[in-house]
């Protein structure tokens, strides 16, 4: 692919980029993710605000895939995140984050694989998230979609004290 890609310079975040989207393929590929998000957190280990990845990939799609035009939308996507800046907010101090990857079903032949993913303790937002649209793409057989979720304005603070 000629995309131009941005690569962590911290050798240990670079592996761990690396290790979580590649452990992840074969669990997208059997269509089993229905989501992948980048948490943002703050010290308290609330969730900040999340880039949401929606995936769906079409187990029926038989013929093959027009590689040229699959490259072409994934580049016109990944192109997007640049200038998703203004959507964002500045993080507090102390912030953190984690990838985490929402399963339509628990995978059951993936054996060790499967294992690396545990369950997660994300402290949920008790209010619908204030959802912003990034950029959506359909080139057969992948449809992503990307939102960033933000708390709501109604969402109650956590005291800390």
């Amino acid at each position: 692919m000629n995309v131009v890609v941005h690569k962590a310079r911290h050798l240990q975040l670079s592996n761990y980029i690396h290790s979580a989207t590649s452990d992840l393929l074969p669990f997208i590929e059997k269509g089993l993710v229905e989501r992948v998000t980048v948490i943002f957190y703050d010290k308290e280990h609330v969730p900040v605000e999340r880039f949401v990845f929606k995936l769906n990939l079409s187990q029926s799609y038989s013929s093959k895939v027009e590689e040229n035009s699959l490259e072409f939308a994934l580049r016109a996507f990944l192109i997007k995140l640049t200038v998703a800046k203004p959507v964002t907010k500045p993080l507090p101090s102390g912030s953190s984050w984690e990838i985490t990857a929402y399963f339509r079903a628990l995978p059951q032949d993936h054996g060790e694989q499967a294992q690396l993913w545990i369950p997660t303790d994300t402290k949920q937002w008790l209010q619908p998230p204030h959802i912003t649209p990034i950029k959506s793409m359909s080139s057969e057989p992948l449809k992503v979609q990307l939102y960033l979720e933000h708390p709501s304005p109604s969402e109650p603070k956590v005291q800390t004290g």
